[in-house]
């Protein structure tokens, strides 16, 4: 396999074009494309239905469809797939599946039944008390309900054998990731803001049995390195998604790492290792159950302040960065409380709100650059 060097410039690459990385994923693979809306889709369900499972996060485009379907307030992330799915950008999709953690996801699982009709639509409900046995007999429920719906689309039975085989492939990605996070925070020259998203985004448009071996390779040969002398600011990085791509140049530009993160796009994703005990779905339903500071998963203890102070002293990160993507309430609603503990704390906190489809950043690089001449 070639040197890591070239294979986080293959992943970049593949991240920076997502149509072109998925067409070649799925003639490699032999699968058609199913879309998976932000966040914690059941994507072994899909695998095992013989699809390829894509995330669907949205990205840079011009909005003249999804208005008419969404308000001005709503996630730009919503608004580019609702926009991507009018336009035919999602054309080759054979359906998606689209959770309902949030206000505007709630309504984009109406509005794509009539919007999209040509694409099939698969709603799934989280339960807010996830811990109990009543939460996750719901799940349980709710995943069975997601197989049969797919099982409709795909036209045939999907086995325990290959839920279990797609568990496995996803538990083997998740465990790969868990040690590219933690290698990563030793390498924040080669691993800058902007690459360390760009590798890890290429996940959402590749067969994980693909990526797997390379983030692998890449995060082995990089043990094989002696750790690299960074001058600069590490910081935690805390929101939905690390985008757009622009704003990681301007934290690259000052010299400013990511130490770790708590991202939905990223480490939420993958943080959390299953139970050894139960069937590939009941691995999956406490999951969930066992996951931690995520925003869009109900907290009642408020654990997310304490998790990113913990992050901080064991990363010796300088601070935290909150990515607010715009007009994204479940994330609005949580940072009055982050702040007020992280300033009790003594933790520097830069904030920063964000929109996919903004054009200008010189307010960003300001309000980046004043935080790193602070530090």
């Amino acid at each position: 396999m070639s040197d890591y060097k070239t294979l986080i410039t293959q992943l970049a690459s593949s991240a920076s074009a997502p149509g072109r990385t998925m067409a070649a994923s799925a003639a490699a693979s032999g699968k058609e494309l199913f879309g998976c809306f932000p966040l914690h889709v059941p994507e072994e369900l899909v695998y095992a239905a013989g699809y390829l499972p894509v995330g669907m996060w949205g990205g840079k485009t011009e909005i003249k469809l999804a208005d008419k379907y969404l308000q001005g307030f709503c996630c730009t992330i919503m608004k580019a797939n609702m926009e991507f799915g009018l336009n035919g950008t999602y054309k080759d999709l054979k359906g998606v599946i689209i959770p309902a953690f949030c206000d505007t996801l709630k309504c984009v699982l109406e509005n794509w039944k009539y919007a999209v009709p040509e694409i099939p639509m698969i709603p799934i409900v989280y339960p807010q008390n996830r811990k109990i046995g009543g939460g996750i007999d719901f799940l349980l429920a709710e995943f069975n309900h997601v197989k049969s719906e797919l099982e409709k689309i795909c036209g045939h039975e999907i086995t325990e054998e290959s839920i279990e085989e797609a568990f496995h492939i996803y538990e083997d990605w998740r465990a790969a990731m868990r040690d590219f996070a933690e290698t990563a925070a030793d390498y924040p020259v080669t691993l800058d803001a902007k690459t360390r998203h760009l590798v890890m985004k290429a996940a959402f448009f590749m067969d994980k049995a693909e990526y797997t071996p390379i983030i692998r390779e890449i995060t082995a040969q990089l043990k094989t390195q002696p750790a690299e002398d960074h001058k600069g600011i590490k910081l935690i990085a805390t929101g939905l998604i690390s985008e757009p791509v622009e704003l990681m140049e301007i934290f690259a530009e000052n010299d400013i790492a990511f130490a770790a993160d708590d991202l939905s796009h990223q480490s939420r994703i993958f943080r959390t290792p299953a139970r050894e005990n139960g069937t590939a779905l009941e691995k999956m339903a406490y999951r969930i159950a066992d996951q931690k500071g995520d925003t869009f998963l109900y907290d009642p203890l408020k654990e997310k302040g304490q998790m990113l102070m913990d992050m901080v002293k064991e990363k010796k990160a300088d601070g935290v960065v909150m990515l607010m993507m715009k007009f994204c309430d479940p994330e609005e609603f949580e940072y009055p409380i982050i702040k007020e503990e992280l300033e009790a704390a003594g933790i520097p906190l830069l904030y920063l709100e964000v929109d996919q489809q903004m054009e200008s950043y010189e307010q960003l690089r300001t309000r980046v650059q004043s935080f790193a001449e602070m530090l």
